[in-house]
């Protein structure tokens, strides 16, 4: 019997740090975004509920697959067994960091010695 894999994934969010597991992580269609499948969330019966994994459940809500930015992914494991989706605050003033567009605006500004 196949051994079915499962995959953490780390990426960054507005300001907060996604932890997911999915069944399907690949490079997809989109250019420059990696394409992440079948989440996986904890038991609906167990006892102790994870505030910030029920979050991320009524996030991902519907949702058959994430595009999410290839510059955004810090990093992606196979792993043996799942374990707790969760987010984490960037430390520090992170938060209020913007990040450097990728691409400039058409057209640019003349200088005055121009």
């Amino acid at each position: 019997m196949a051994k079915k894999r499962i995959y953490k994934v780390v990426f960054v969010n507005q300001g907060k740090v996604y932890e997911v597991y999915a069944r399907r992580v690949s490079q997809g269609e989109l250019y420059g975004f990696v394409q992440i499948e079948g989440f996986i969330f904890g038991e609906k019966s167990a006892v102790v509920i994870d505030p910030s994994e029920e979050r991320l459940k009524a996030e991902f809500e519907g949702v058959s697959v994430s595009h999410v930015p290839l510059h955004s992914v810090i990093r992606i494991d196979e792993v043996e067994k799942q374990g707790t989706a969760k987010i984490v605050s960037l430390s520090g003033k992170m938060e209020d960091v913007i990040p450097f567009p990728g691409h400039l605006p058409p057209g640019r500004p003349k200088k005055e010695s121009d």
